[in-house]
């Protein structure tokens, strides 16, 4: 077919941010500081970042060929980056159910935004903070709520015994402490 009845668009979908992995149906629960980072970063883009890169666009466009012209292209790239990032992100906060730790009334439980201290086979402690998925950094010990470490402590109290896979096989840890902060 002739490409002159083709109708080629830039299309978002190819380049499109692969959502989290929140499964149907479920709250997108958040602690209220990992809210309190995406309305910033939020902020940050519609605010600072958008406008900044609109003006060296339209700065861009003024000079005439757009075809060859880095400023251009790379500015309006980077305004489709952050445009999806921003829908993202509005999609996240719309969704969002804030959980604070102080509100909970079953103390001795594991359930969201908990901070749970573990004891492996080996001995040693692990600790681990239960978020949302959007704030979940394992090397700073917060750990998604929907992970199977995470599934395997909720609605355990100190004292039990949790199994779980884990990359390396099937693991047992025993829980020593559940505290909310």
């Amino acid at each position: 077919m002739n490409k002159a009845f083709v109708k080629e668009t830039e299309s978002d979908d190819e380049d499109e941010a692969p959502e989290s992995q929140l499964p149907a149906g479920t709250n997108n629960y958040m602690t209220q500081r990992g809210h309190a980072q995406i309305r910033t970063e939020f902020e940050h883009l519609v605010k600072v970042e958008r406008p900044e890169i609109v003006k060296v666009v339209s700065w861009a466009a003024g000079n005439g060929d757009r075809s060859e012209n880095g400023d251009y292209i790379y500015g309006k790239k980077r305004l489709r980056e952050i445009d999806r990032r921003i829908r993202f992100l509005s999609k996240r906060l719309e969704t969002a159910v804030v959980v604070d730790p102080a509100d909970q009334e079953n103390r001795d439980q594991v359930f969201f935004a908990a901070t749970v201290t573990v004891c492996d086979a080996e001995g040693e402690e692990m600790t681990y903070q239960i978020v949302g998925i959007d704030e979940a950094n394992a090397l700073e010990g917060r750990i998604s709520w929907i992970s199977p470490l995470a599934r395997a402590l909720i609605k355990a109290r100190e004292g039990d015994t949790v199994r779980f896979d884990s990359p390396g096989g099937l693991r047992e840890l025993d829980i020593v402490e559940v505290r909310y902060e």
